[in-house]
């Protein structure tokens, strides 16, 4: 009996955490950026690979943001187009390299043409998304 307990008490301690992490999580718009990514707002001319993205005024606080890692998941399309845009895997990770300003930036996130490939079809343009930071 007492391991019942035991197992019952990790069960709920786990799912209470993972609503937790979950609420760490925020929800937005994904949009594709095509390169050249060079210069960016944080690194100038130095490359920091495809695995990028830049944020929007909101995310960008003074440029705080540079070089943090966000975990992205695609979680829908934007009905302005691809219908079904996530792909099988639909996270990925990226670091912020650059600055999206308004009236342009149509997202929260514009993601490195190649990161964006990664969870969805490319084709859409912009997602849904949740976005977390690492």
């Amino acid at each position: 009996m007492a391991s019942v307990r035991k197992y019952t008490t990790i069960l709920i301690v786990t799912t209470l955490l993972s609503f937790g992490f979950q609420a760490l999580s925020d929800s937005g718009i994904g949009t594709i950026n095509v390169p050249p990514y060079l210069p960016s707002a944080c690194y100038g001319f130095e490359d920091k690979g495809v695995m990028i993205a830049a944020a929007n005024e909101d995310l960008w606080d003074g440029g705080a943001v540079c070089g943090k890692y966000f975990q992205v998941t695609c979680t829908g399309g934007t009905n302005l187009g691809t219908p079904h845009p996530c792909n099988d895997n639909p996270t990925v990770t990226v670091m912020i390299t650059d600055f999206c300003p308004p009236p342009g930036c149509q997202g929260n996130l514009d993601l490195a043409n190649e990161a964006f490939s990664i969870i969805a079809d490319p084709d859409a343009g912009g997602i849904q998304i949740s976005y977390q930071q690492l």
